[in-house]
């Protein structure tokens, strides 16, 4: 197994990887595509945040269990060993990695905006909601990659803000359902349409198919953008994310084939068309890196700033070597999540409870 901080407690692995398979079976499948030292960092990552998510979901007084995930990060970040292994696993991640403070407060930020039932009036608000639950999230995985470079995490606090826009896009119906609405307000008044009316009637038009379809737009372009970050990252790395990157622009094109009706219908890539991206990816090898000296959309500059040296720390020998052997099963692990999700062809969406869009960015 590549070498993994020497402080990382086994034990302590092991805890985070069984409440994954318990509590989060779709990520613990999908994180089966990476190589071992990586999926074990990543894995103590997304179990905090997990853990995190949960917390807040289940609980009758969320305020108090944000307030808590404050103090332990807080008791992290002078090394203060917890009672929750995730806590104890993360302290050696943050110490390995030097992984920025501010990455996890803007995550956990996101989660009480989302608690507060924060509105947003404009894109640049959708956008700043999109860097923390999701902005943050392809910071810290390039920066576990140990790519610290401002440019090249401009472009994976892109990838992550668009995949974001893009659940944002597919889940429109599912939010407004349970009085969530995060398509900017500003465009759904220019439609004649508002927050409110789409909350108490939840249904398709084509007014609001446009908004769906700026929405999309702006994601496209962020997606262009970010394949000058994967074109920069380590070469075993680049499968993996390409994959990613194409399977969430793919569900945009999915919303697009049925006229922008994400309120009645919900878009998924079937097997057939996850299999032709992966013929697509050999491509990460000659992506363009014509956008990489972009700046970084406005709510992200504090992050990059934040995660960014001038040369990265050295990343654990042979970190990323097993990808290109395995990225060829990465179609099939998601075949096999949206079977433990019950993910069937494109139907009628059942007005059913949904957890919203928070980090929709897995993997």
């Amino acid at each position: 197994m590549p070498r993994l901080p020497a402080e990382l407690s086994e034990q302590d692995l092991r805890a985070c990887e069984t409440a994954l398979r318990h509590g989060s079976r779709s990520f613990f499948v999908a994180s089966l595509a990476l190589p071992p030292g990586f999926r074990s960092a990543v894995t103590v990552l997304y179990a905090f945040c997990r853990d995190a998510d949960d917390l807040i979901d289940c609980s009758d007084n969320p305020q108090r269990e944000l307030a808590g995930l404050h103090a332990r990060l807080d008791a992290m970040y002078v090394g203060e060993s917890g009672r929750f292994a995730p806590d104890r696993a993360l302290i050696s991640i943050i110490q390995h990695f030097e992984l920025p403070r501010e990455l996890l407060d803007a995550l956990i930020e996101g989660f009480e905006w989302d608690v507060e039932g924060r509105t947003y009036d404009t894109l640049d608000d959708v956008y700043a909601y999109a860097t923390r639950v999701a902005g943050t999230v392809g910071v810290m995985m390039a920066v576990l990659m140990g790519v610290r470079s401002a440019t090249a995490l401009a472009r994976a606090c892109d990838l992550g803000i668009a995949m974001q826009l893009t659940n944002i896009a597919r889940d429109v119906g599912e939010d407004a359902r349970i009085g969530r609405v995060y398509l900017p307000e500003n465009w759904l008044q220019q439609e004649g349409l508002s927050r409110e009316q789409l909350v108490a009637n939840p249904v398709f038009s084509e007014a609001l198919g446009r908004v769906i379809k700026r929405l999309l737009a702006c994601a496209e372009q962020l997606y262009k953008q970010a394949d000058s970050g994967i074109a920069v990252l380590p070469a075993g790395c680049r499968p993996a994310i390409y994959a990613a990157r194409l399977l969430y622009s793919a569900i945009g094109d999915k919303i697009a084939s049925f006229g922008y009706d994400s309120v009645s219908q919900r878009a998924i890539v079937g097997r057939a068309a996850k299999m032709l991206l992966l013929a697509k990816l050999p491509g990460c090898s000659v992506l363009s890196r014509q956008h990489l000296d972009l700046p970084c959309v406005e709510p992200a500059a504090y992050l990059v700033e934040a995660a960014s040296v001038a040369e990265a720390p050295e990343r654990p020998s042979g970190l990323l070597a097993d990808l290109d052997r395995q990225i060829a099963g990465v179609f099939d692990l998601f075949d096999e999540l949206d079977r433990r999700n019950g993910m069937l062809p494109v139907e009628p969406v059942e007005h059913q409870p949904a957890r919203g869009n928070r980090n929709g960015n897995n993997i």
